[in-house]
């Protein structure tokens, strides 16, 4: 009798949610619709571009874990041949074949291709890559995500020959302590989210000869490039319009890129272990076009207005790749393929030498980052100021 009535209880309680949401059903259906008045082919790619990008935020790669298998081949990516960088290959090279016999290097296929390294070719046919090992900048390691446009990235141990170094690289005096962490299995790596891609026509076709996807480590930029008109960009979210944007251009970004184009737009500093898309606008006509920060699992479509009066250009992680004209479009997501990024932090000792900027350190690479190279909150009583008050 006790379970009956339970269950009768149960009953009227599933009844008595069913009338409420019922009721807020109804209810939600008198408020005024607040749908664009954008054309039918703009709203088509709308959903073409939310039904195109489901996913869950389990999919994108949990941003820490460790080196596993001591890599049997490496490929070196470097900055222009400079003395310093040659000198720095040779004695990188000397190091692997007496320490690590067996393991294969090669090197993308350059003229100036050191002694002692194998050519590599990038495509479906390439060698299998288990280490690569950057000799640059920021630029370099940008470039060396580009390498793997079509799939997985192999772990990046990134050493700071270039201008500003911000992607964790460690100093270049440091490369045999850093290549004896990763055989250990001491390596610790920071997976850098990327970025898909995808150009439409107006028609919804897909633009370029394959149609595959870029991946875009720091950003995608569209901008007015030469013309002097503002453009004229519609912005969806999942199928849903955001806004009209009226503007120099926009910025879509990772978490990485944020220290980039995006930071000197205005953009917000987001931690690199995050999952989540910067939208960043350049030089809005609107005071109250804020930056926004959307979840990994987002599909962001930017679409050139019929009303915009030149095309956009498009650049990525820098480089300028093409044009899109009114009514084109280009859907961004995250990339299931990120950028795993060897932390300096994971070679540290107690009594390590410290190098400004680059050298290793117990504490998080980024924290200490952002305060030596982007001297974040630093005052105007810095010391130049002090010495020039002085005199």
């Amino acid at each position: 009798m006790c379970h009956r009535h339970n269950v009768t209880q149960q009953l009227e309680s599933s009844q008595s949610m069913f009338s409420v949401l019922r009721g807020l059903r109804n209810t939600l259906q008198h408020f005024p619709s607040r749908a664009s008045s954008a054309t039918s082919r703009t709203s088509c790619i709308a959903r073409k571009s939310s039904l195109g990008s489901t996913r869950s935020i389990s999919s994108v790669p949990s941003a820490w874990h460790r080196f596993h298998h001591p890599p049997q081949s490496i490929l070196i990516v470097n900055k222009l041949r400079t003395q310093p960088v040659i000198l720095a290959i040779d004695a990188f090279l000397e190091h692997v074949h007496s320490t690590y016999p067996g393991v294969r290097v090669f090197h993308e296929d350059r003229p100036d291709i050191p002694h002692g390294a194998e050519i590599w070719h990038s495509g479906d046919n390439a060698e299998k890559i288990d280490l690569v090992v950057t000799l640059g900048g920021d630029g370099t390691i940008l470039h060396a995500s580009s390498l793997f446009s079509a799939g997985a990235v192999p772990p990046v141990l990134s050493f700071s020959m270039g201008t500003l170094g911000f992607l964790l690289p460690f100093h270049i005096d440091d490369f045999a302590k850093a290549l004896e962490s990763v055989y250990q299995g001491k390596a610790t790596i920071l997976d850098r989210m990327r970025l898909a891609c995808t150009f439409y026509n107006e028609d919804l076709s897909k633009k370029g000869d394959d149609g595959q996807a870029w991946q875009v480590m720091n950003e995608i930029a569209l901008h007015r490039g030469a013309s002097p008109h503002l453009n004229t960009i519609d912005i969806y979210v999942d199928g849903q319009h955001l806004t009209e944007a009226v503007s120099d251009g926009l910025i879509v970004s990772t978490p990485t890129g944020s220290t980039a184009y995006s930071l000197s737009a205005g953009g917000p500093i987001v931690h690199p272990s995050l999952s989540a898309l910067v939208l960043t606008p350049i030089c809005p006509r609107s005071l109250s076009f804020r930056p926004l920060v959307f979840p990994s699992s987002s599909s962001i479509t930017l679409r050139i207005g019929d009303r915009s009066r030149a095309p956009a250009g498009v650049s990525m992680d820098g480089r300028a790749s093409r044009t899109l004209n009114p009514g084109e479009s280009v859907t961004v997501h995250a990339s299931p393929y990120p950028v795993p990024c060897i932390n300096r932090s994971s070679i540290a000792e107690e009594d390590a030498e410290v190098h400004e900027g680059a050298g290793p350190g117990k504490e998080d690479d980024w924290v200490r980052d952002i305060n030596n190279l982007l001297q974040y909150n630093a005052t105007f009583r810095s010391k130049a100021l002090l010495r020039h008050s002085r005199t």
